[in-house]
């Protein structure tokens, strides 16, 4: 994951106390499992597409470095599948609701080609990020340190930002190509992530203010979603793009 263009400041919110003692909560148990479910999913299928991204590539230390973080990324799944297993969950059923969602949206943005793959990979992880700081400031201190862990920069973003830019300098008609190809990322990733969190009462409650916030709050989920894209305009913009 990428730590570009955060939508929170990590330690805005104090501490909730730690994992033994929230989790005594029923409802906060079940969003962090939700949470670590969804996140452990994100991280196997990036290091899936980045190894993918990396027969794109069009030399070997473009092809090296993606495997690089390939590698990190499944360092990052790793680490939540082990907490899962430690906290008494069945990772495979923590991650099974999230598999569908993620799934579809990488089969409607399958890249065409090197260009695109980085700018889903660029835009694509970091609005997954900005999506869990959102949650992070909510969490007990084992699971916030956790989450906040795996979500450290692998390097991919500033690596495609560099080779976007260069592209476009070297071709600017490809700008436009790339531009309105971001646009189609942030719709279909927030088309999905708002329908995850519709279907996760725990986690949806979680987001709008913890586990003592009942209902599905969709105000103040929608004010989450605008930040998220005022983030995303912001990455857009680092790339060159317009949004």
């Amino acid at each position: 994951m990428e730590t570009h263009g955060e939508t929170q400041d990590d330690g805005a919110a104090g501490s909730i106390g730690d994992w033994a003692t929230c989790s005594a909560d029923p409802g906060y148990r079940a969003a962090v499992l939700d949470l670590l479910g969804a996140l452990a999913y994100g991280e196997l299928s990036a290091f899936e597409r980045l190894a993918e991204d990396a027969k794109l590539a069009p030399d070997l230390a473009d092809k090296a470095a993606l495997a690089r973080m390939a590698s990190s990324e499944f360092q990052h799944y790793q680490r939540l599948h082990d907490r899962l297993a430690e906290v008494g969950a069945d990772p495979q059923e923590a991650m099974r609701p999230f598999v569908e969602p993620l799934e579809l949206f990488h089969r409607m943005t399958a890249p065409s080609d090197w260009l695109e793959g980085l700018v889903k990979a660029y835009v694509g992880d970091a609005i997954a990020t900005d999506f869990y700081r959102e949650v992070a400031v909510r969490l007990d201190d084992d699971t916030r340190d956790l989450v906040l862990g795996v979500m450290s920069d692998t390097g991919h973003g500033q690596f495609a930002v560099d080779k976007v830019r260069q592209a476009i300098e070297a071709d600017p008609r490809a700008g436009g190509r790339l531009a309105l190809w971001g646009r189609r990322l942030m719709g279909e990733a927030l088309s999905q992530a708002q329908r995850v969190v519709a279907e996760r009462d725990a986690l949806s409650n979680l987001l709008v203010g913890g586990v003592q916030v009942q209902g599905f709050d969709l105000v103040e989920v929608g004010k989450m979603f605008n930040r998220i894209t005022e983030a995303h305009t912001r990455r857009m913009a680092a790339l060159g793009l317009a949004s």
